[in-house]
């Protein structure tokens, strides 16, 4: 379990305690005086004897590697911005599947297609919703209704 505090913290305890530790203390009592496990103490003075008092320094977590470089996520938004048409689909609206769909072709990179949404966020894209008419939609009975019923209704209201 990570003990509490921040990573400078964290750091300054450890500092601390290789200083008491050059000072000649014991690591029980180094453990006592920092409120710390006394076998934290014993792998912050294997550190020290190893690497000196820069071992104590609070090393970065960057996580793991992005599948795509930085160039393949240029060329993927360029990609993108041409539209899924040109990519031979269907309609004007990226799907996250598509998208996963043209990263495996392009770059041999697969990515679920649920997971894709976080790229494409990541890349500043939003989601986008189409707008579908509906298949009953009557224009012409709506055209009527505007012009027709609808003025002779606010005309009646307004008597």
């Amino acid at each position: 379990m990570r003990p509490n505090g921040s990573a400078a913290q964290l750091e300054y305890r450890r500092h601390l305690g290789g200083k008491l530790l050059a000072q000649g203390k014991g690591v029980r009592e180094i453990a006592r005086l920092l409120e710390v496990a006394p076998s934290s103490v014993s792998r912050w003075k294997q550190a020290v004897q190893h690497g000196g008092r820069q071992a104590l320094r609070t090393k970065p977590h960057p996580g793991p590697r992005p599948r795509l470089s930085r160039t393949q996520k240029a060329r993927l938004i360029a990609k993108l911005r041409q539209g899924p048409r040109k990519a031979g689909y269907l309609t004007e609206v990226w799907t996250c599947p598509q998208v996963a769909e043209v990263i495996r072709q392009h770059f041999g990179v697969s990515y679920h297609p649920a997971h894709v949404w976080r790229l494409l966020r990541a890349l500043g894209w939003s989601p986008q919703k189409p707008r579908h008419p509906t298949r009953k939609r009557d224009e012409v009975a709506i055209v009527h209704w505007r012009t027709r019923t609808r003025p002779q209704l606010k005309k009646s209201a307004a008597a």
